[in-house]
């Protein structure tokens, strides 16, 4: 019997190319729609690739006649909050015009099953802690925005044309593929654990933490960071909860603890066995002191469980990729 494809758009990305990973182990054919922008085609291991931008509605109707997927994971975006306040248009022409583009293609396709890659910034500066998918979503940054406006288009089309999303909304995605096959390379590198790592590895001169007088125990930020692989399988059980008729839902993922930069830098120090070299630097605007997730609602929905909620394994699978890779 052949696989049941899955078209997964912004599969040759970091979590995209994890993903379709998990797809193909748990029997599907993963068949990555990706425009090679910032996604790697070294990456894409496990299915086909079809090159193409999510805003061209011709590209993505051509691809969807060839396949027809049973579903459509949706994790193609931009996704650095700093640049998106530098450049608002380039987000919502992509993110937002472009998850629009992909939503009249699956409606004329009349498929009704997605899972969209959410993010923690729809909430914002959070009132309570751990964070719940209750909680009112008020983003900071058009990035945040313009995922909150694609949460918003996916109910919207729910309502008229049947369609059925589970919405995933990431805390801070980390490590690598434990087998070592794939990991984390962005141009640029923005996320904490990769740029730590390579201080430690002497590629780069030092990490730059921002603000060390945040009302937390140790002055830094904290984060409530989540194995890449962890987040892989949850979409997989997220597209396996679409199958059996759940949804329309949202659902955190995280471990519901948080760690500190401090502790991150700890952890590389430990993991590496060297010295990371900090250089110290004042807070960036909007930087929350503490996000944290409760994950309740993914553990009774989806039935997942992070697989990997300790931070120094987590840092293990990152410094073993990065080691072997020279990245």
């Amino acid at each position: 019997m052949t696989a049941p494809a899955i078209l997964v758009t912004g599969g040759a990305g970091y979590i995209g190319a994890h993903t379709c990973k998990a797809l193909a182990r748990a029997g599907y054919r993963p068949v990555t729609y990706d425009d090679l922008s910032a996604g790697h085609r070294e990456a894409v291991r496990w299915g086909p690739l079809e090159v193409g931008d999510i805003a061209d509605r011709a590209r993505l109707g051509a691809v969807l006649a060839r396949w027809s997927p049973k579903a459509v994971l949706h994790l193609a975006a931009h996704a650095y909050v700093g640049e998106s306040v530098e450049h608002p248009g380039k987000y919502y022409r992509n993110n937002v015009a472009g998850s629009l583009s992909l939503l009249e293609a699956l409606r004329d396709h009349a498929m009704t099953r997605i899972v969209f890659s959410s993010s923690c910034a729809t909430y914002g500066m959070p009132d309570m802690l751990p964070i719940t998918e209750e909680m009112e979503q008020r983003p900071i940054s058009p990035y945040g925005a313009s995922k909150l406006m694609t949460e918003r288009m996916l109910a919207d089309f729910g309502a008229a044309h049947g369609l059925h999303a589970i919405a995933l909304r990431y805390f801070n995605a980390a490590g690598a593929d434990p087998d070592g096959e794939i990991g984390e390379d962005h141009t640029p590198e923005t996320h904490l654990i990769p740029l730590v790592i390579t201080a430690a590895a002497g590629r780069r001169p030092a990490v730059q933490v921002f603000g060390d007088d945040y009302p937390t125990p140790d002055g830094t930020c904290i984060r409530d960071y989540v194995h890449v692989s962890d987040l892989a399988d949850a979409h997989v059980r997220a597209l396996q909860a679409l199958e059996r008729g759940q949804g329309p839902v949202a659902c955190n993922l995280g471990t519901g603890r948080g760690w500190s930069v401090r502790d991150i830098i700890g952890a590389v120090e430990r993991v590496s066995g060297r010295p990371v070299p900090v250089v110290m630097g004042a807070r960036r605007p909007g930087d929350p002191a503490v996000l944290i997730a409760s994950a309740a609602r993914a553990a009774s929905v989806l039935g997942w469980k992070p697989r990997w909620p300790n931070l120094d394994d987590i840092v293990r699978t990152a410094w073993a990729w990065h080691t072997r890779h020279g990245k």
